[in-house]
C-alpha cells in the first residue's frame, strides 16, 4: 500500500533520521523558524551552497540512495576544504516525489547523516518541497582562523603546482557504473570514489594553518576546467607536465591520461606552493599522495608539456552550459 505523507511528517521523519544535535555551534536547534548559529571568536565565517540534482548529478536508477545523501553534503563540503576551513553546520533544502518519501528518503538520510557525522558538520535546518525529480540544494557553514583562508586569486608566478590523490578514478566509476546497470561493489575502488568521495579537510586545514598554500581550490569538474579558474583569479598561467600526473591505476596509457586530466568529481585539492616552502610538502598527508604537477607562470596560458612538446591544454571537463 502506498505510504501516505505530508510535509509536516516528512520534516519529523528527516529530524528523526539525524536524532538530537550535538554541535555547539548551534544555539537552536532545527525545528522552528530558522536556526541560530554560535559563530567561534577568532573565526571568519565560510558560506558555500551547492545543487545535487537528479538528471545532471545522479540517475535515480544506477546510484543507491545512501550514495545520494553522502555526497551531496560532501560536495559542499570540499569547498570549505579547499580554503583551509573547518565544517559547523549545513540548510538541506529537499525537493523530492510523494513516491520517494518512504524508503528511499531513508536510505537517504542514512548516507546524509554518515557524511554530517564524519566531518563533524551538523544539520541546522532547511525546506522540503514536492518536485517531479529530485533537487538537493546544501548551504554549509565553516570556520576558518582571521586572516587564514586560501583563495584562489593568490597565486603567484614561480609557485608551484600540487595535487593530492589521484585523478580521473571518480570518472571511471562513473563509466563502470553505466556499464553495470547501477550494480555496485562495494570493495570496487572506483565505484566508491565516485559515490563516497572524501573532501580533504584535514589536508586543507593544515595547509591554511601552516601558511603552505598560496591558492587552493578543490577538483570537482576535472583539472582541465579548475585550473583555469584559479589561473584566471590569479592572473597567471600555468605549465603542466603530463608525465607528473598521478593519473589512475585502475587506467593506462591514453584513457588514464584522458581521465586525469578532464574527469570530473574526485574532490581532491589543487595548491600552490612557493620554492621557499617546497621542503615542507611531504609526498604523503594521511596516506593521501601530494604530487607536484608543475608551476604557476606569468604568461596567463596553461600549456601541457609531454615527450613530443608542449601544447595548449583544452578544457574538456565539466560544464553545465556546454552544448552537446
Amino acid at each position: 500500500m502506498k505510504e501516505k505523507t505530508d510535509e509536516n511528517a516528512l520534516v519529523k521523519r528527516i529530524k528523526r533520521g539525524f536524532g538530537s544535535v550535538r554541535a555547539s555551534s548551534l544555539a537552536l536547534a532545527p525545528g522552528d523558524d530558522a536556526a541560530v548559529w554560535n559563530p567561534t571568536p577568532g573565526q571568519e565565517t565560510i558560506l558555500t551552497c551547492d545543487w545535487f540534482l537528479e538528471g545532471p548529478h545522479f540517475v535515480r536508477d544506477l546510484h543507491p540512495p545512501e550514495a545520494v545523501g553522502w555526497k551531496c553534503l560532501a560536495r559542499a563540503l570540499s569547498d570549505i576544504a579547499a580554503m583551509g576551513g573547518e565544517p559547523r553546520c549545513f540548510l538541506v533544502c529537499l525537493g523530492l516525489p510523494s513516491s520517494l518519501t518512504g524508503k528511499w528518503l531513508d536510505e537517504f538520510l542514512r548516507g546524509l547523516r554518515r557524511a554530517s557525522r564524519s566531518s563533524h558538520c551538523e544539520l541546522a535546518g532547511g525546506d522540503t518541497t514536492r518536485q517531479d525529480k529530485v533537487l538537493i540544494s546544501i548551504t554549509v557553514i565553516g570556520e576558518v582562523r582571521k586572516g587564514y583562508a586560501v583563495l584562489r586569486s593568490s597565486g603567484r608566478p614561480g609557485d608551484n603546482l600540487f595535487v593530492s590523490g589521484t585523478l580521473g578514478t571518480a570518472d571511471l566509476g562513473l563509466r563502470q557504473l553505466r556499464r553495470q546497470g547501477g550494480l555496485v561493489r562495494a570493495a570496487d575502488v572506483a565505484l566508491r570514489k565516485h559515490l563516497y568521495p572524501e573532501p580533504r579537510l584535514a589536508l586543507g586545514q593544515w595547509l591554511a594553518q601552516n601558511r603552505l598554500a598560496t591558492a587552493m581550490m578543490d577538483l570537482s569538474d576535472g583539472l582541465s576546467t579548475d585550473l583555469p579558474r584559479l589561473c584566471s583569479a590569479s592572473k597567471v598561467g600555468a605549465r603542466l607536465d603530463a608525465a607528473s600526473l598521478p593519473v589512475t591505476p585502475l587506467a593506462k596509457g591514453a584513457e588514464a591520461a584522458e581521465l586525469a586530466l578532464h574527469g570530473g568529481d574526485d574532490y581532491e585539492l589543487l595548491f600552490a606552493v612557493s620554492s621557499s616552502k617546497l621542503d615542507h610538502i611531504p609526498r604523503m598527508f594521511r596516506d593521501v599522495p601530494l604530487t607536484r604537477i608543475g608551476k604557476l607562470t606569468r604568461e596567463t596560458k596553461i600549456v601541457l608539456e609531454e615527450k613530443d612538446g608542449a601544447r595548449p591544454l583544452p578544457s574538456g571537463g565539466w560544464d553545465p552550459f556546454r552544448e552537446g
